[in-house]
């Protein structure tokens, strides 16, 4: 079985850079750089090329660092063939479903719009590794800036569908503050109440809280839970349509301090 081998780099005030590397060729590839000169520094103290950008989507928190890391080791960049305007130095337009190969390594392309139109993921099968941008985050998810709910909540159940070992590497440490308000709007879950302690131990200690198991997100994160009848219970919300319920959480978090 392939093997990978993933570095994080935390940049600018909360967001994570993952490179991704195949062990047997070498081939490597950056997720979201936002900046250039981090990615650059640790490919140079680790003596790595970098072969290729994976870009979720074109803010410039996540394609910033591109033109200037493909000038410097002439990678190919990827992304959405429906947002290939938007995305910087694009060489690679991909779609729902398509194949990307990393040396020995491969990852399906996920069409996940909501957050943005063109926004995809990166999902390596074998290695069980997630790389979804601001789609979805721990125990929270991105907001709508483009999309509609109803898009946000088909991507978010596409997401879902993937094994419970996914593991899941977003873009951001957002985890604490997502805890604060999924506890708020979910008291009663246990298994969220032990995520929302472990992050907060974790963050205390000054380490990542990504990624996070799919798993976990399955039963902690209420994003992805707008059918689930406990939940809704607890909104006031009992058996009305997931989007619906989906909307009305989207909502509190963008207001919740």
């Amino acid at each position: 079985m392939p093997r990978m081998e993933i570095v994080q780099i935390p940049v600018l005030s909360d967001n994570y850079v993952h490179l991704v590397r195949d062990t047997a060729t070498g081939v490597t590839a950056a997720v979201d750089p936002a900046l250039a000169q981090p990615v650059l520094s640790v490919l140079n103290e680790r003596d790595w090329n970098l072969d290729y950008i994976l870009c979720t989507h074109h803010h410039h928190d996540h394609v910033g660092g591109n033109a200037e890391l493909k000038m410097v080791t002439r990678c190919k960049v990827v992304g959405a063939a429906v947002d290939a305007e938007r995305i910087p130095g694009l060489d690679i337009a991909v779609r729902h479903g398509e194949g990307i190969s990393l040396g020995q390594l491969s990852a399906t392309v996920l069409d996940v719009p909501g957050h943005t139109i063109g926004h995809v993921a990166y999902w390596f099968a074998d290695a069980d590794a997630l790389f979804c941008g601001d789609t979805l985050f721990g125990l929270g998810c991105g907001r709508l800036f483009e999309g509609s709910a109803a898009q946000m909540w088909t991507s978010l159940l596409r997401l879902r569908g993937l094994p419970d070992t996914a593991q899941v590497y977003c873009a951001h440490e957002y985890t604490e503050s997502n805890a604060a308000f999924a506890r708020s709007v979910d008291p009663r879950n246990r298994d969220l109440a032990a995520r929302s302690d472990e992050v907060a131990a974790l963050r205390r200690a000054g380490h990542s809280t990504v990624p996070s198991s799919l798993a976990v997100e399955k039963r902690c994160n209420p994003f992805l839970r707008a059918d689930d009848p406990a939940l809704q219970m607890a909104l006031g919300m009992r058996g009305l349509d997931p989007v619906q319920v989906f909307a009305d959480l989207r909502r509190r978090k963008d207001v919740f301090r």
